[in-house]
């Protein structure tokens, strides 16, 4: 655990992408199995220790240290683990401690009845660091600079095999990874995955910015506005997969016995529109689609009432032949062959937009202000399907967004390196006119589309502009002005003021504007979309 320990405080204070490649390569290469695949296991995609929450380490410590002490502390410090290690009172006994498999294990073995007992005799046994480190690994929120992808980038280049191959593997395996440390570090044979549903890496596009492309070399899609999905059929299994590789079959139970042969497909999940007042294509806007999203059982009534369906993009892989090195054009004609195929209920295709030239496709992409359509997807046509962004094979052209000036109302403090900041930020608009008495009401949040500069500032604004606090929350002088940018909005029972945001984010910074000038909720209520 002590090597663990290091390498998270080695991540924390390092800023350098290439340099935590290298400090998680070295530990790989160094520590043996299993512990090095428990910690990567953590790193990549967080372990889930039921038993241990954030509210659990909040009670062990309450009840050892002065609560307002706690309190104080961790508003400080701005990380419940890090708080905890340093606080944790300093046991009788040297430390001595477990190795990660053993954390692992006993971690593992905890319950609601059992972990403040047990929990409190593993924290004994370590150093701060190694608390830290504990805590990190048990709560599953490593926040220290480093993603799935960067951490895979690492195991891949500590045993020099190809990253696209490692996440090929990875999601038909569980930690901690014995068979995939077999293959890269022992040379033994390549996992078997061809009987398992697993996910493959999507391609992905870069934006097109100021990139003028010929339309006799690309193709236009229009850019749906759900969520990515992969939907994977094997070993008479399917599964269907988020843009991140996350499992979320059990919130679309719906998609689960219509894919009538092996393949993997690619598309887009939606809710049907003509449900919920749709777009073009039958398909609703995102709010609809957000009904479903993160449930862990779907009732009936959920499923008759938003009921989903795949636009779908692509094909993989189709009853056993790989189709990923053939050209864009050629895995379009296959996958409008496979429509007749497949039910109508549950899936349709992404229609290609045809325009004259480049301007033509311009002046069609600024018409598309429809809430299922986020922009252009532009897809070369001789374009196989590669894992990641590869520069000039696919872009996307997003529409340009909606923009209104709020007032700041509340800031938090944020988490990791940006935990000593008030980052996220909670604005308002004006129900009336504010020269008449009418108040704010909040409409959205936001935490990034600012520089570190701009942090700074605005952080300084709001400790010399606080007038209330609630917890971790401060409530600010009605002063600041942000010009907002956002997708669309929607109506929402859950907000004070009627109305959401879909990806609200900071687009300025208007310290020159008056609070009273800002935009009223009426402004904002006018361009929902019907």
């Amino acid at each position: 655990m002590e090597e663990f320990a290091a390498l998270i405080d080695a991540l924390v204070y390092t800023r350098s992408r290439n340099e935590k490649l290298r400090l998680i390569a070295e530990y790989l290469r160094a520590t043996p199995d299993p512990d090095r695949g428990w910690a990567l296991a953590a790193l990549a995609d967080g372990l889930d220790f039921p038993a241990v929450k954030s509210s659990t380490i909040r009670n062990l410590l309450k009840d050892r240290i002065d609560p307002v002490l706690w309190t104080l502390s961790r508003d400080f410090v701005g990380d419940t683990a890090e708080t905890a290690s340093l606080l944790w009172p300093a046991p009788d006994k040297a430390p001595s401690p477990p190795t990660v498999s053993e954390a692992v294990e006993l971690l593992g073995g905890m319950n609601r009845k059992t972990v403040l007992n047990d929990l409190p005799l593993l924290l004994d046994r370590l150093d701060p660091s190694g608390r830290y480190a504990l805590l990190k690994l048990a709560t599953g929120g490593m926040r220290i600079g480093v993603s799935s992808r960067l951490a895979k980038t690492a195991f891949a280049q500590a045993f020099d095999v190809s990253v696209e191959e490692v996440e090929e593997y990875w999601h038909g395996l569980d930690a901690p990874y014995d068979q995939l440390f077999g293959w890269a570090a022992r040379g033994e044979p390549a996992p078997d995955i061809d009987n398992l549903p697993t996910f493959r890496p999507f391609m992905l596009a870069h934006p097109l910015e100021e990139t003028v492309v010929d339309l006799a070399d690309y193709a236009a899609e229009w850019k749906w506005d759900g969520i990515r999905v992969q939907l994977v059929r094997a070993g008479n299994q399917t599964r269907v997969y988020s843009r991140s590789g996350d499992d979320i079959s059990a919130t679309f139970p719906e998609l689960l016995d219509v894919l009538p042969f092996p393949a993997v497909l690619d598309g887009e999940l939606l809710v049907r529109g003509d449900v919920q007042g749709g777009a073009e294509g039958g398909a609703a806007s995102f709010n609809a689609l957000q009904q479903r999203l993160g449930r862990k059982t779907v009732s009936k009534k959920m499923l008759q009432q938003f009921p989903a369906f795949v636009r779908l993009y692509d094909s993989l892989l189709v009853e056993g032949e790989d189709l990923r090195a053939l050209a864009w054009s050629e895995r379009r004609a296959r996958l409008e062959a496979l429509m007749e195929r497949l039910p109508d209920s549950h899936f349709d295709i992404s229609r290609v937009v045809e325009a004259r030239d480049f301007d033509h496709l311009a002046q069609i992409r600024e018409g598309s202000r429809d809430d299922a359509i986020e922009g252009l997807m532009l897809k070369r046509k001789d374009s196989p399907y590669i894992a990641g962004r590869r520069v000039g094979y696919w872009y996307k052209w997003k529409r340009d967004p909606l923009l209104i000036d709020c007032v700041l109302m509340y800031a938090q403090r944020g988490s990791g390196k940006r935990s000593s900041f008030f980052s996220d930020y909670t604005f308002g608009c004006w129900d009336g006119d504010p020269d008449a008495g009418a108040e704010l009401l909040p409409v959205g949040k936001a935490y990034s589309g600012f520089t570190d500069e701009e942090l700074k500032k605005i952080d300084r604004h709001v400790r010399q502009n606080t007038i209330n606090r609630f917890g971790p929350v401060r409530e600010t002088e009605k002063t600041l002005v942000f010009e907002v940018a956002f997708d669309s909005v929607h109506q929402s029972k859950r907000h004070k003021s009627g109305l959401a945001m879909r990806f609200p984010r900071i687009h300025r910074i208007r310290w020159d504007k008056p609070a009273h000038e800002a935009d009223r909720i009426a402004a904002l209520r006018a361009l929902i979309r019907d």
